[in-house]
């Protein structure tokens, strides 16, 4: 497994974004929250993904910029959780919702949390 984070697996079709917040399913583990969406890509990657802090919670750009990378991150170290658990291609949403500068420890936790909760539903809405 390949621990990369390659700009196919990035979310940047600004019309994907919208349905995803529109259709999308949400799950949260605090202090992120998890929105995802079944869809199609054309390209071979399996699920693309965007991560988000709200500008409301951090006033400073360089902070909210520390959270992003702290979220990819341990995205990027966890996502075989989601890669060798899933069929077919998704689009994935990570927001921070917490109001204070969180540590790696912290955000990977969550996330790996997140990433669980999202496999168990999955296979419970498949059954």
């Amino acid at each position: 497994m390949s621990f990369r984070f390659p700009k196919t697996e990035k979310l940047k079709s600004k019309k994907l974004i919208e349905q995803l917040f529109a259709e999308g399913v949400g799950i949260t583990n605090y202090p992120i929250k998890l929105v995802y969406l079944k869809t199609r890509y054309e390209d071979d990657s399996k699920c693309k993904v965007g991560v988000t802090v709200s500008k409301r919670n951090f006033k400073s750009a360089v902070k909210r910029n520390r959270i992003k990378r702290l979220m990819r991150e341990s995205y990027r170290l966890n996502k075989h959780l989601i890669f060798n658990n899933i069929e077919g291609d998704f689009a994935f949403m990570f927001l921070y919702l917490g109001k204070e500068i969180p540590s790696q420890s912290r955000i990977t936790d969550a996330m790996f949390t997140l990433m669980q909760k999202f496999v168990g539903q999955l296979a419970k809405g498949s059954k």
